[in-house]
């Protein structure tokens, strides 16, 4: 499958934190042919591909699949339903966004929208998440055949090509790096890859800065790991010091909790293969899995890169697809490259 219409599919599968097995079906069939595959206790996906040699490093590819949404709290007359917050909603966007609500099947439905004429004046005022209605359009009764408390809420997979290769829609944080990394994957030959490479689909990593990764990890134990998520494209009104460039490649974090020369290793080998990236600053935490996976068991050597995204946290994250290409490109370069398995493997 094309890359561009492969993150489509991928983003588009349900997987709010918590449920992020819950097209596993679907994940499986889009996956088919790439390897061995299992699901953890905490519903972390881990997928392998092996070099077919003895004592080869573990490489791991840390990518989280888990994504922002909410959970039904309450069913109301007129086909209306409250919910709560799973992640962090941009609360600017969410009236009259398209839902779809996980129930008994799958129904749509609209965030509702307050018009002007009623708002009292209030219309710049930001409701909070349990403050919103979704409108289903559905009678009490048929309603509550379908949904109950608790039910898993997701914005609606709709996806659409922009100008200058940007393309927009739902849950590209974190599928899309996930594509990119199976896609990136899928097309090594296995005699070509520097060891073992596991790609992880973590859970838990929207709700909870521990996350799946690190029973992941644990499970895995790696020699060395390249944790990859979205990170804050640059907007107009934004700083550039705290995002990165649309179009001008992946970042690499230089900070407190990679390890240096993994991450120097990585912008050398960059450099070397000709792929275009950004240097990111997080004197802190990098707000990805890196912290939590760098630190499982003996500690886990750890770069950590990001796809630029704007409008994160939305139903129209925008990606640019030439960052998509160097992404691969620079995924493949990583666990085919002999060097950094040599400094690093066991």
């Amino acid at each position: 499958m094309e890359l561009t219409e492969f993150i489509k599919a991928l983003s588009g599968v349900m997987s709010i934190t918590g449920y992020e097995g819950y097209a596993a079906d679907e994940v499986t069939r889009l996956m088919t042919g790439f390897g061995e595959d299992c699901t953890d206790a905490v519903g972390n996906r881990i997928f392998v591909r092996r070099c077919g040699r003895e004592n080869a490093p573990r490489i791991l590819v840390d990518t989280h699949f888990d994504e922002i949404g909410m959970l039904v709290t309450d069913i109301k007359e007129g086909g209306f339903l409250s919910v709560s917050a799973v992640g962090g909603l941009d609360l600017r966007t969410l009236p009259s966004a398209r839902v779809r609500i996980y129930g008994k099947r799958v129904i749509d439905g609209v965030i509702a929208s307050t018009p002007p004429h009623l708002s009292a004046g209030q219309e710049k005022k930001l409701l909070a998440v349990d403050e919103l209605l979704i409108d289903t359009g559905y009678p009490l009764d048929e309603l509550k055949e379908l949904v109950r408390v608790g039910t898993p809420v997701g914005f609606y997979p709709e996806y659409r090509m922009l100008a200058g290769d940007r393309m927009t829609g739902k849950g590209f944080d974190n599928k899309a790096p996930a594509a990119i990394a199976a896609a990136a994957l899928a097309g090594i030959p296995s005699e070509e890859l520097a060891g073992d490479v596991y790609l992880v689909f973590a859970a838990h990593e929207e709700t909870d800065r521990i996350g799946g990764t690190a029973v992941g990890g644990m499970a895995v134990d790696p020699d060395y790991a390249m944790v990859i998520d979205v990170n804050l494209g640059f907007m107009q009104g934004a700083k550039k010091s705290e995002t990165v460039a649309m179009g001008k490649g992946p970042s690499i974090t230089r900070g407190t909790i990679v390890d240096r020369r993994l991450t120097a290793m990585t912008e050398a080998l960059a450099a070397r293969e000709e792929i275009p990236y950004q240097i990111c600053v997080s004197p802190k935490s990098t707000g990805t899995d890196t912290t939590s996976l760098h630190l499982v068991g003996a500690g886990i050597p750890v770069v950590d890169v990001g796809l630029p995204l704007t409008s994160m946290h939305t139903y129209v994250e925008c990606l640019d697809m030439q960052d998509a290409r160097d992404l691969l490109r620079l995924i493949r370069a990583f666990v085919t490259d002999r060097e950094i398995a040599e400094v690093y493997g066991r």
